[in-house]
């Protein structure tokens, strides 16, 4: 008999405290009109002091491995795509498989930015119906409030903490249809953070002038996303030899609100079969996609037999897309 992936569980986990858009109004010159109108975007939420990228994406991942009615020593690989790990090295995905008792786990890192979650639902597809892995538990997460400069109005604004997670496995019907993954290093500066790595390690020069905070060239980033978004989710569907008329609902990276409504008119998709929170949360970078498919699941959005698709784009620049024919 094939193995067919798909997903066993989903979870999310969002920080408890949050940030509206007038809290910019006091620090900087913005309103909230002004954010609203041109990102959708009311509030964020952001981690404690306390809490980090591990703690989130643990978090998530419990719930994951619970709605699939499993335990953490079922899970036999846990995949964390992140681009705001807890440190260089050992991986965030370790840490998780500390934290939540995975003992038989093996545990790796993945960083694609926003198209993370994207990613490692692909890797993770490949090991299940290669028959390597029963169950693999995929987490987006971020805290990319450690990653902002609060004096740059056109980032600061935008981005957001939170982790979510599914738990990828055998399924006796549906599944995981089709993946379609993409980049293009000509786009590396419009999204990153410069400093950090190997080319510009810390130094009191890097820290001064803001080079780990994320830098941004929006108007690009912009034009990108709007035709990507809609070719990636394309792509995907025709890989699953179905067509634009066969989705019943779009889950999308959660950027920007005129990006998300152009990728729905692509699909000819009405609004009210796209999920949107990113009003609540803001751009969650690889947690984006996951946390809203797990509250679109738990909202009744999407049904068993539904197809899916997830699409999301990032810095590198990356972009990914799938179709699901929803299992749960």
């Amino acid at each position: 008999m094939n193995i067919k992936a798909g997903i066993l569980g989903v979870g999310s986990y969002l920080p408890t405290k949050v940030l509206d858009n007038f809290h910019f109004e006091k620090i900087m010159d913005t309103s909230d009109e002004w954010i609203k109108t041109r990102t959708g975007i009311s509030e964020r939420r952001v981690a404690s002091d306390e809490e980090t990228t591990s703690d989130l994406a643990s978090n998530s991942a419990l719930k994951a491995i619970e709605c699939a009615n499993l335990k953490p020593e079922d899970i036999d690989l846990i995949i964390v795509a992140t681009a705001t790990p807890d440190m260089v090295f050992p991986s965030t995905a370790c840490l998780v498989q500390e934290k939540i008792g995975a003992t038989n786990a093996a545990a790796f890192d993945i960083s694609a930015a926003c198209s993370g979650f994207i990613y490692g639902i692909t890797i993770a597809k490949q090991f299940v119906e290669n028959e390597m892995y029963k169950n693999v538990l995929v987490i987006g997460s971020e805290t990319l409030s450690r990653a902002l400069d609060y004096n740059d109005r056109s980032t600061s604004i935008l981005f957001g903490d939170g982790a979510g997670a599914v738990v990828i496995g055998n399924v006796s019907s549906g599944g995981i249809l089709s993946t379609h993954l993409g980049s293009d290093g000509k786009g590396k500066d419009f999204l990153s953070i410069p400093a950090g790595g190997s080319k510009q390690p810390a130094s009191i020069h890097t820290v001064e002038n803001n080079l780990h905070a994320i830098h941004m060239a929006g108007n690009d980033v912009y034009k990108f996303a709007v035709r990507i978004m809609g070719e990636a989710s394309l792509k995907a569907i025709e890989a699953a030899n179905l067509n634009k008329e066969n989705i019943d609902y779009l889950i999308p990276h959660q950027a920007n609100i005129r990006i998300i409504e152009a990728s729905a008119r692509r699909l000819k998709l009405p609004m009210d079969k796209v999920y949107i929170n990113l009003h609540r949360y803001g751009n969650m970078s690889a947690a984006s996609i996951p946390v809203a498919l797990d509250e679109a699941y738990r909202e009744g959005k999407i049904n068993k037999g539904d197809n899916v698709v997830l699409v999301g784009f990032g810095g590198g620049l990356t972009w990914g897309a799938c179709v699901i024919q929803w299992s749960l």
